[in-house]
């Protein structure tokens, strides 16, 4: 029975470190991190909802320039004893002079929503880098668990094999045989949904991160970048995180909104000029009563300028003005939730870094206890000590202990990075990512001051 028992301590004898052994070309979390950081379809989508908001300072700007027109029109008239044909061509031009400054507020009121895109998509790229990172390590743990799996099988197997020889010989039961074919069953539906999980983890991967989950290198906590405690966490999320300042603006812009909409009610000045050139045909019964065709053509130029002073206008502009108030109230108090929402998620992300380093130690010890005890357990069986029915037990501690730990060690890596997530430092530079950083004003400095061009920046 010499060669049956070091079959079975090489059989339960496994390493987490050994599961993490990868060749040096594979994978890194920074390089996923990178890749999301190009490709995700959800990033680059909203940083083309930036470029849309970019825009609205433009339009915004066209307040102060003028309006030019082509006009042109051109008439028949029939009668009885004469046609006339009339036509005029010109230019007309018209120029807001006042507009109760809804214009300036307009234009600073876009300006404040370009600020906010601009600090939405900071969150949404540290959203995405952070799904990355629990996509990434999701995978890793799931094919450890896999793989853990696997070997719980394998060993099973040769539980049932040492089970029948023991039987044959004389030495066992029919229980202990049944006993361990059933765990032997269990543990191969077991290893297929284990095998399951690990494909829908690497869907979600490829869905992240833009391409198939290959081999995957360790990854470690980045302990070294993080706060160095609670409060410190708190005051960073508190003065630096984009959903805060992004709500900021928007405070920005709602106050703007309400100046806009009370300039309504302010005098309106606009100029105007316009030059165009008439023609005049007549055919027919003339003037002097004979028949005959008479032609004019003449120039025709204006300078003028309108101001309207408004009275009353059916009580539109005064529920306009009340619900930009209540809008800029409620962008205030949208400042508090979002405050108090990044403050829960700073204590959260810390428990779950605390909980998860406890669980890496605890599980790692477990893991060592449940492996000895397996070995001490299988020895005093083979000396009939103990049943088949205590090393499947046994085993199924070593199991477990060793699916605590994988999950353990992803949750740490993970609760590190949702920490940085959390005070608003998971952005690529702070990274080190290898990566062309997105500048977002770059295309609002070229967009913002454009009279005309129907091109993109990008060329479409």
């Amino acid at each position: 029975m010499l060669f049956l028992r070091k079959g079975i301590l090489a059989a339960v004898f496994f390493s987490a470190t050994a599961l993490s052994t990868v060749p040096s070309f594979a994978e890194t979390i920074t390089g996923a991190m990178a890749k999301a950081y190009q490709y995700n379809s959800s990033l680059n989508s909203g940083r083309a909802g930036v470029r849309v908001t970019d825009e609205g300072v433009a339009i915004a700007k066209s307040g102060y320039r003028p309006t030019i027109l082509g006009v042109g029109n051109i008439n028949y008239t029939s009668t009885l004893n004469a046609r006339q044909t009339s036509a005029s061509f010109g230019v007309q031009i018209n120029q807001t002079l006042f507009d109760g400054f809804q214009t300036k507020n307009n234009v600073a009121g876009a300006r404040s929503q370009v600020y906010a895109a601009d600090e939405n998509l900071r969150n949404t790229e540290m959203n995405t880098l952070f799904n990355a990172v629990s996509a990434y390590m999701d995978v890793i743990r799931d094919r450890q668990i896999a793989i853990l799996t696997e070997r719980n099988l394998e060993f099973l197997d040769e539980q049932v094999r040492a089970s029948q020889s023991r039987l044959d010989v004389g030495e066992g039961t029919r229980t202990d045989v049944a006993q361990a074919e059933s765990a032997r069953s269990t543990a191969i539906s077991q290893l297929a949904a284990a095998r399951s999980q690990a494909e829908i983890s690497e869907a979600t991967y490829f869905q992240v991160v833009g391409e198939k989950a290959g081999k995957l290198s360790p990854a470690a906590p980045i302990s070294k970048m993080l706060p160095k405690s609670l409060e410190q966490s708190y005051g960073l999320a508190a003065n630096q995180h984009p959903a805060i300042l992004s709500t900021q603006h928007l405070v920005d812009a709602a106050g703007f909104a309400v100046k806009s909409s009370e300039g309504a009610k302010l005098p309106q000045l606009t100029g105007s000029a316009s030059a165009s050139r008439n023609f005049f045909e007549s055919s027919g019964i003339q003037a002097d009563g004979l028949p005959g065709v008479s032609r004019n053509t003449y120039n025709n130029a204006s300078v003028g300028a309108t101001l309207t002073i408004p009275i009353y206008q059916a009580g539109r502009d005064d529920a306009v003005i009340r619900q930009n108030k209540e809008s800029l109230g409620q962008a205030r108090i949208e400042v508090d939730v979002i405050r108090d929402q990044v403050h829960q998620a700073v204590a959260a992300a810390w428990a779950s870094y605390a909980s998860a380093k406890q669980g890496v130690v605890s599980n790692r010890t477990a893991v060592s206890a449940a492996q000895l005890a397996l070995n001490g357990v299988v020895e005093e069986r083979n000396v009939g000590q103990r049943t088949t029915l205590d090393v499947l037990i046994q085993q199924s501690n070593v199991i477990s202990a060793q699916i605590s730990l994988a999950t353990s060690e992803a949750q740490l890596v993970v609760a590190s990075y949702g920490i940085l997530q959390a005070t608003g430092q998971l952005y690529a530079g702070r990274l080190g990512l290898n990566v062309a950083e997105y500048k977002p004003e770059e295309h609002y400095n070229a967009v913002k001051d454009k009279w005309f061009g129907l091109r993109t920046p990008d060329g479409r």
